[in-house]
Parts: C-alpha cells; structure tokens; sequence
C-alpha cells in the first residue's frame, strides 16, 4: 500500500506561482510513475503532468506546457509541482497520483495510476 500526502496549494494572483509537493510513504518501491491531475468544479479530472520515478522522464499535457514543471526528489520519495504565470482557468482542486506502470499511452488518464492523495485547493483570482 501507498500513502500520498500533499501540500503547497493556496490562492495567488493571476500571474503568480505555486509549487505543489506530494511525498509518498509505505511500499515505495512498487511506484514507477507519479502524476499531478486537476479538477474544477463541474469538470472532469484532468491529467497535469507524469514523472518516472526511476528514468526520470516526463509528461505533461500540451496546454501547460511551458508553464508548468513536474520534478521530484528519489530519495526523499517526493514530487513537486512547479506552475508559473498561473491563470484563473488554473482554479481547481489538485490530486496527486502514483502508479507502477509507465505507458505513456494511458499516463495522463486517471485510471493509470492506483494510489491517490486527499488534494489541495488551487485559486487563481483575476
């Protein structure tokens, strides 16, 4: 079993920046992929971005690209989340996700990953 834990959402201006931290605990070892997805209110979860944990490759969806940066800390056993020059469109509750496949077919769907954290909120205000 996984455990997921995440920090670092708030409410910043339009323009402003978060990073988001997700720091997994228990049967580490099974995990080979971590993403970040969002959901708005009244929207379907989206996928962020995808990280492999033992590669070090990266996913992210084409509209943030640019903007948004995943990366993570092996030994520590946590991802992070780096968003820039946010935007209102941005407000939504953040999840983080981990998994021990790596397709990148699949990987910014949700049902590719098996273990889930609680959430934090993001707001952007205009």
């Amino acid at each position: 079993q996984v455990s997921l834990g995440e920090s670092g959402g708030g409410s910043v201006q339009t323009g402003g920046s978060l990073r988001l931290s997700c720091a997994a605990s228990g049967r580490t070892s099974s995990i080979l992929s971590m993403g970040w997805f969002r959901q708005a209110p009244g929207k379907e979860r989206e996928g962020v971005a995808a990280i492999n944990t033992v590669a070090d490759s990266t996913l992210y969806a084409d509209s943030l690209k640019g903007r948004f940066t995943i990366s993570q800390d092996k030994a520590m056993h946590t991802q992070y989340l780096q968003m820039n020059s946010l935007k209102p469109e941005d407000t939504a509750t953040y999840y983080c996700a981990a998994g021990s496949t790596w397709d990148t077919r699949i990987l910014l769907n949700a049902p590719a990953f098996a273990y889930w954290g609680q959430g934090t909120q993001v707001s952007v205000s205009s």
